[in-house]
């Protein structure tokens, strides 16, 4: 395969597989082989393993992390503070992005940034959506109310409110408090029950907003 066909079969896509490339003419060892040199040539930026984008100077659009996590890991949505931050709930940059899983937690490190994956039981793979994130990039995403919830499920003392205040969140436009409280239920935890409850409280003090 020449550069000119990869770029033709890969077109707008801004993420392929390694599947993607194999026709019946070529072979998915030559394909490999092929997909290193241009590795290797600074055509193609490989994320991990069978998993590729092309470099800028080559790519028709830019990628997006958030699509970039989930090719990484099927069976993953965006959230915790990547969600909250793409939301606008929490100021701080976030330089990783954090994503939920059933599978085993997981870091991947990539030339395009770090990539982290958190455990969570599969009856807690719930509250994400499909997102337009660019005009033409789509992702799994954790509502706003779920990635509130994700959070304060994976991080110890989560339900503190030292933590809580450190962590300034922000309501903001939209958002369910009803739903976030069904969904701190659903996950049985007492912890994020207390830490939505104390959200609450202080949401209702500082009028959507507060810092300790």
């Amino acid at each position: 395969m020449k550069f000119a066909e990869l770029l033709e079969r890969v077109g707008d896509a801004p993420v392929f597989r390694t599947a993607m490339l194999v026709t019946g003419q070529d072979s998915a060892v030559d394909i490999r082989r092929q997909l290193d040199r241009w590795v290797h040539g600074e055509k193609v930026v490989m994320l991990r393993r069978g998993v590729y984008t092309l470099a800028p100077r080559y790519a028709r659009t830019a990628l997006h992390p958030f699509v970039a996590a989930n090719a990484l890991r099927k069976a993953s949505y965006v959230s915790l503070q990547s969600a909250l931050a793409y939301y606008g709930m929490i100021p701080e940059y976030t330089p990783v992005t954090t994503s939920v899983t059933a599978r085993r937690p997981e870091e991947v490190d990539t030339p395009l940034g770090r990539f982290l994956f958190r455990h969570v039981k599969s009856p807690l793979l719930f509250g994400f959506r499909e997102l337009q994130i660019s005009p033409d990039q789509r992702a799994l995403l954790a509502s706003p109310e779920k990635a509130l919830i994700d959070l304060l499920y994976l991080t110890p003392g989560s339900d503190a409110p030292e933590y809580l205040g450190e962590l300034r969140v922000q309501m903001s436009e939209g958002f369910d408090v009803m739903a976030c409280n069904e969904m701190a239920a659903r996950t049985g935890s007492k912890k994020v029950v207390r830490g939505v409850r104390t959200l609450q409280r202080l949401w209702e003090h500082e009028e959507g907003y507060f810092e300790l």
